[in-house]
């Protein structure tokens, strides 16, 4: 048997007006952990689509070779991509909330007799298969309850259980904790053990040297070449990414921090006021205006909850007191927040940030149509103005303002949510996890785009779930754990070692915010 599984030539595919491969070449060896990155909009995932059989044979020039022969699927043959053993496991999981972990694993394939499924069968074949690659999950559980990683490794679950000898997945780790992250890189680990290949697509470079053999860096639609891991180094493969060098990762800001804008005396938010979230207690800290402020902990610490309380969120269960500019608001709702001065670019920027069925003028002008409303319509001529200046001023890329937001990569959408905010002129901007799910290139221009912000005097709290970017960007850092701040900690004095520890509440500092 051949060592290559996938033998992918000269592949090329067009949208309307846009060509998304060109002449993609590249060979896939069996039992391998093959990276795929670039930027976003490089054609990794169109290609991937075509490898799932979501876009048919006739859709593309070029051939792809699985076990030696031509892969011809028909238009959305998913299924017949999974029977044939590949299978993909995509960013935005595809479960059903309300069933369990058994009713989604064979969803469509329950085992039964004359009609009638065979439940025990059906739970005792899910348990045999968690068991295999050591998954602590019940197979009764409700997915609705388990947590992000848990129902992460419930699809690849699903798709094992179909017998793939192709896995791709498409950025797994984007939403996990650290631990979670381990289970994960244990499970591709034994994969790789029993032959499965796995394609593996993710932003975050550092993932590649840590699980991956090989990694093919595209770039425009195009291979710009597949190096093996042991061999390559960051920078390479960064460069090889954007096309250009570059020596930093973090540019230079020259921020000066000024009076204190928002101050926060003594938050608490509640237990229970959502399934499974942990409350925040006691919270107390300053930000000042030019400076990036910086929220880190662990998943399910109270970070996204500290933020949304400011935000306007919980506000019947939140005690304490919010003062900006030195005088006490309530905050009450968002539109009392952002009437204040307060803005929050939402850790989902698709489910909660954006409305994808809407253009992207829509969606810049929606939370500030007030300022282009008169007695009985809106000034379209305004607003299309103002908006215009926004995505100019963020290099929006997009054709027109017309266009479906959805249609832009995950960086620009993310740009177009903060630019909505940004018209709203917010004297205290908060990103809650602002680079998540976009390339390095994008996520370096939103780090100046910080930077420039906070020089024309923004106050900007950033969250963030990745040490490096926030020791990279921050000047001061508040640490969450279990609902609790255990300390702020200047930048000079922040080490990755230190925000752990502080994170895991293995250690407290007494600064005061």
């Amino acid at each position: 048997m051949s060592d290559t599984i996938l033998d992918i030539r000269q592949v090329t595919k067009d949208f309307p007006g846009v060509r998304a491969l060109t002449n993609v070449t590249f060979q896939v060896r069996r039992g391998e952990i093959h990276g795929i990155c670039g930027e976003n909009g490089a054609g990794k995932s169109t290609l991937m689509k075509i490898l799932a059989g979501v876009y048919s044979f006739e859709s593309y020039q070029g051939s792809i070779l699985y076990n030696g022969e031509e892969l011809r699927f028909v238009q959305d043959s998913i299924r017949q991509a999974i029977e044939k053993g590949i299978a993909i496991v995509y960013q935005e999981l595809a479960l059903i909330p309300l069933m369990t972990v058994g009713e989604n694993v064979f969803l469509g394939r329950e085992p039964s007799v004359r009609g009638a499924i065979q439940w025990g069968k059906l739970y005792s074949q899910t348990k045999r298969l968690l068991d295999d690659y050591h998954l602590q999950i019940p197979p009764s559980s409700v997915v609705a309850k388990l947590s992000v990683g848990q129902q992460q490794i419930v699809e690849i679950a699903k798709a094992l259980s179909e017998h793939a000898q192709v896995l791709i997945l498409d950025e797994p780790t984007s939403a996990l904790t650290e631990a979670e992250v381990d289970v994960l890189m244990g499970i591709l680990s034994l994969l790789r053990e029993r032959g499965v290949t796995c394609l593996y697509i993710s932003h975050k470079v550092e993932e590649f040297f840590r699980i991956t053999d090989r990694i093919t860096v595209m770039r425009d639609g195009t291979v710009v070449d597949t190096l093996d891991t042991k061999n390559a180094t960051h920078e390479q493969v960064i460069s090889m990414m954007v096309g250009r060098q570059m020596s930093e990762r973090f540019p230079e800001g020259n921020r000066r921090p000024q009076e204190v804008v928002l101050e926060a005396r003594h938050l608490s938010v509640a237990a229970g006021y959502q399934s499974g979230r942990r409350a925040i207690r006691d919270v107390s800290f300053t930000v000042r205006k030019g400076e990036i402020f910086g929220v880190a902990g662990l998943m399910g610490s109270g970070r996204s909850e500290l933020v949304t309380a400011i935000f306007g969120e919980h506000s019947e269960s939140r005690t304490g007191e919010l003062l900006l500019e030195g005088k006490p608001v309530v905050n009450a709702t968002a539109r009392e927040a952002i009437t204040n001065g307060v803005s929050l670019v939402p850790e989902d920027r698709k489910r909660m940030g954006l409305i994808i069925s809407q253009s992207i003028l829509k969606n810049i002008s929606l939370p500030n149509l007030d300022r282009f409303a008169t007695a009985f319509s809106i000034n379209a001529h305004a607003e299309l103005q103002a908006a215009e200046a926004f995505a100019k001023n963020l290099s929006i890329k997009t054709p027109t303002l017309f266009a479906l937001v959805n249609s832009l990569s995950g960086g620009n959408q993310q740009k177009v949510v903060i630019a909505k905010w940004l018209m709203s002129q917010p004297k205290v901007l908060i990103l809650d996890e602002p680079t998540r799910g976009i390339d390095v290139g994008a996520k370096y221009e939103i780090y100046k785009l910080m930077n420039k912000l906070a020089e024309e005097g923004v106050a900007i709290i950033m969250v963030s779930s990745e040490l490096p970017e926030i020791l990279g960007m921050c000047d001061r850092i508040l640490v969450m754990h279990e609902g609790e701040c255990t300390g702020i900690v200047e930048r000079a004095e922040a080490t990755q070692e230190k925000l752990m520890a502080m994170a895991t509440g293995l250690q407290k500092m007494t600064t005061k915010g």
